[in-house]
């Protein structure tokens, strides 16, 4: 504790520093309004809502401190934990982020290995706004945006100087450091950050009935430690043209709670990982051609380590048996886009893009030689908001897309010998077409259809499954055809409603086939599903200073290939429940309460049972810039699971010293 409390005292040094030389600016703005616009992707003409975009204010009072917790907030947005690896995810609409690929400020960041990331390694702190695309999703994007895309925008300043810090403790001898710093000068910009969260585990329900391998009181083996740093340094010569140079680097480790459930078809795993490290370079630009016309280029390398630890019993001090190992990754990705941006006249948009990524995964057990895989996707794509008349405006596009395999390096340990997989590339097209209409100057209407797809990843393809599947090389891209209507609008300028009902039907989804050997499974093209459901969400001010929002979301997945295969890791049902209240500028309080409906946690039945959550917090300004904020998560101590045999926190409490001159 002694080193927490020296931070805590350093920071606290800072904060005073910073406030004794701050002058006051009579041009600040709220955080949300200080976004990276070089980072963010979306369709013009499209209707945009808080439905699908959630800030760096709503994420700090609703105390989130990852991206997946803050994602949650959203409708139509499950959050699912892969018990079995401690990784936080997000189902958009039934699809996981395979599907549903990542970004930061258009930037690609998702494992090229497997497809996925663990959101709960992404730390909150330093966004200014996180962006959602479901289903129907902007072309730019480029490939493998099945189920939609997950954008995380970083911040801009616009002052000469600003700071926005916060100290913190919360349960489970935790804590949080995180300090943004921004300043303007002239044509040049600045930001930077650093923070870290940090907890030894987390406390379980006083209603937990202890078990192997977990006794109650702090969750065994549940610790994290996960720092991160950023600097952004930009040039804007004039107005319309913008250059950023960008870094982000985060160090990660995290322990593997192991399994406590009931199901005796689950092997419990005693694994850590001893590090989770991840490092982006990359280069954001818009150069004006024309007053009409733009060009915007992203440039990028990103690259990806971990290890992982596999132990023989909960002591984690011991690798004899057969399934104890140490587990080596390293995957980078380089690359870039190009979109040309052109209003063409008074009734057309028209965006063309260009990209190319590049993924090279290596991984090897300690002891075994380095195994190489490499891919290559490229994609043209080409977008038009088309504004008919004063009410309706269309928005077709079109993208093909394309992926080669490289390299892809096979090894047999019984022979101790590396060889060849077969090379093999897949096309895949995406195409869509929108429509907006707007009713009045507070109502507008949409419709879309799409279809989108997604690239079979290199653990699809080559993985043996730790020897209980062969791979296929020859998968093909799984797609989907999105039909979606919505609704937003604001009555009497006190409520805020959005409405959506979607329709997704998936073919050529790659799923388990069993037996093609003895007891031996392939991934094959041979799934086709249904998803549809409906998102309703309104906000109402009840007074100036007090508001209440509301928001259900409905999903119904169909397994049309085989229906005893069910779809895991997002409930049926979810309900959250909000109310805050603004006292002047002295104080503010908020409550919420969520409700999940079961989910399955396997494809064979097991599940997860329902629950309900109740959150207060509140934060009170002690002098200037300087506020005290605290809260209780989980009020009533539930005992519940998102993922069954993986227990989630009890109640939990944590308090911030916060620093604010935005």
């Amino acid at each position: 504790m002694t080193k927490l409390y020296l931070s805590l005292l350093f920071s606290a040094f800072c904060l005073c520093a910073a406030a004794q030389t701050h002058t006051t600016n009579t041009d600040s703005l709220p955080i949300t309004k200080r976004i990276f616009k070089l980072g963010e992707i979306y369709i013009k003409g499209k209707t945009d809502n808080s439905s699908n975009t959630i800030s760096s204010d709503k994420i700090e009072q609703n105390g989130k401190l990852d991206v997946a917790t803050a994602l949650n907030i959203l409708p139509g947005v499950s959050l699912s934990k892969v018990g079995a690896r401690n990784e936080s995810v997000v189902l958009i609409r039934g699809f996981d982020l395979r599907q549903v690929p990542v970004y930061i400020d258009g930037i690609p960041v998702y494992v090229p290995y497997d497809g996925y990331v663990d959101l709960g390694r992404f730390t909150s702190f330093d966004v200014s706004q996180i962006n959602v695309a479901k289903g129907f999703s902007s072309i730019t994007y480029g490939a493998n945006t099945l189920g939609g895309a997950i954008n995380i925008v970083s911040r801009k300043p616009v002052n000469k100087f600003e700071i926005d810090a916060r100290s913190g403790l919360m349960s489970g001898d935790g804590h949080r450091l995180n300090l943004n710093a921004g300043s303007r000068l002239g044509k040049f910009y600045f930001q930077g950050s650093i923070s870290q969260l940090k907890q030894q585990g987390f406390p379980l329900s006083e209603s937990f009935i202890a078990k192997i391998n977990e006794d109650g009181g702090r969750r065994e083996n549940a610790y994290r430690e996960d720092t991160k740093y950023t600097a952004k340094i930009g040039f804007t010569p004039k107005e319309g043209d913008e250059y950023a140079f960008n870094y982000v680097k985060q160090d990660g480790k995290k322990g593997n709670p192991p399994y406590v459930g009931d199901d005796t078809k689950v092997t419990t795993r005693f694994w850590q990982w001893p590090y989770w490290n991840k490092e982006s370079y990359y280069f954001l630009s818009n150069t004006t051609i024309t007053p009409a016309s733009s060009i915007k280029t992203r440039l990028y390398y990103d690259k990806f380590s971990n290890l992982l630890s596999a132990f023989d019993d909960n002591t984690y001090t011991t690798q004899k048996k057969g399934s104890s190992f140490q587990s080596i990754y390293n995957d980078d990705t380089y690359g870039g886009s190009i979109v040309y941006n052109n209003q063409l006249n008074a009734t057309h948009f028209l965006s063309a893009s260009a990209q190319l990524k590049n993924d090279r995964h290596k991984e090897y057990n300690v002891g075994e030689p380095i195994r190489t895989t490499r891919d290559y996707t490229a994609s043209l794509g080409l977008e038009d908001a088309f504004r008919l008349n004063e009410k309706l405006t269309l928005l077709p596009g079109i993208g093909i897309n394309l992926r080669k395999s490289l390299q892809a390096e096979n090894y047999n340990a019984t022979t101790k010998t590396i060889t060849e997989h077969p090379k093999n590339d897949n096309y895949a097209l995406n195409a869509q077409l929108g429509a907006v209409y707007e009713l009045d100057e507070w109502q507008k209407i949409n419709v879309s259809v799409a279809r989108k797809t997604r690239f079979a990843t290199i653990k699809d393809r080559y993985s043996y499954r730790m020897g209980t599947a062969i791979p296929n090389p020859d998968l093909k891209s799984e797609a989907a055809l999105h039909y979606e209507a919505g609704y937003t609008g604001k009555v009497m300028n006190q409520l805020q409603i959005t409405a959506n009902l979607f329709y997704s039907r998936i073919s050529d989804a790659i799923m388990q086939v069993n037996n093609v050997l003895p007891n031996i499974f392939q991934l094959q093209n041979a799934g086709k599903a249904e998803f549809y459901g409906t998102e309703l969400s309104a906000d109402y001010s009840i007074l100036p200073d007090w508001n209440l929002s509301g928001q259900y979301s409905y999903l119904k997945r169909t397994n049309l290939s085989n229906r005893d295969l069910k779809f895991t890791d997002a409930p049926d049902h979810k309900l959250l429940l909000s109310s805050g209240y603004q006292l002047k500028k002295a104080a503010s309080l908020l409550a919420s309460i969520e409700y999940n409906s079961s989910r399955y946690s396997t494809s064979y039945g097991t599940k997860a049972a329902g629950f309900a959550l109740t959150n207060v917090g509140a934060r009170v300004k002690a002098y200037r810039w300087i506020s005290l904020e605290g809260g209780v998560n989980n009020l009533f101590d539930k005992n519940y699971a998102i993922s069954e045999g993986y227990p989630e926190a009890g109640r939990n409490y944590f308090i911030n010293l916060v620093f604010n001159n935005l």
